[in-house]
């Protein structure tokens, strides 16, 4: 059984000849702009209405309250002082470097920390030599009785009794 397919192909196959044109594009960002120039008015009409009517819906005032004669929401550059810590930073490297250097000088130097107290600052790298000679301050263990001269003399007088032990044969 023989199939003989013979395949002569299509006269009418060609290329597609609808292609998308320039007028559906322009149409589609003539729309896209107009529609967000209306959001924009949309947005804009919609906070100034919410801006009066907050002010019209604003308690009435103390009479001892004074009344702030300009609109709180411009800052003008000599109020800055005014507003409370922390405040924003204005040159932040000009800042950052003065506040490292101060930052160096007293982890370098000696001073007091608290003078009616006697306390005092070292530098940190006496700190470090300090701190490898003698050692990191302990506590004692729960439990444990903190040694003194009673008890150190009991433990000598403990390890020096031999009574209890057989001698040593040599």
């Amino acid at each position: 059984m023989t199939d003989n397919i013979h395949f002569d192909g299509h006269n009418e196959e060609e290329f597609e000849r609808e292609d998308l044109g320039a007028k559906p594009i322009i149409v589609f960002l003539v729309a896209l702009i107009i529609g967000c120039v209306v959001v924009a008015l949309l947005l804009k009409g919609m906070y100034s209405y919410l801006d009066k009517y907050e002010t019209r819906h604003q308690p009435a005032l103390s009479p001892l309250v004074q009344q702030a004669t300009t609109d709180t929401r411009t800052v003008e550059p000599g109020d800055v002082t005014k507003f409370p810590q922390p405040r924003l930073e204005t040159h932040e490297t000009v800042e950052i470097d003065a506040f490292r250097l101060q930052e160096a000088q007293t982890l370098h130097s000696y001073g007091w920390v608290d003078e009616q107290a006697g306390v005092v600052r070292i530098p940190i790298d006496r700190a470090m030599e300090l701190l490898a000679q003698r050692g990191l301050p302990t506590r004692p263990q729960a439990g444990v009785v903190p040694p003194s001269d009673v008890n150190m003399g009991k433990e000598a007088a403990r390890r020096s009794d031999t009574s209890a032990k057989p001698a040593k044969k040599k």
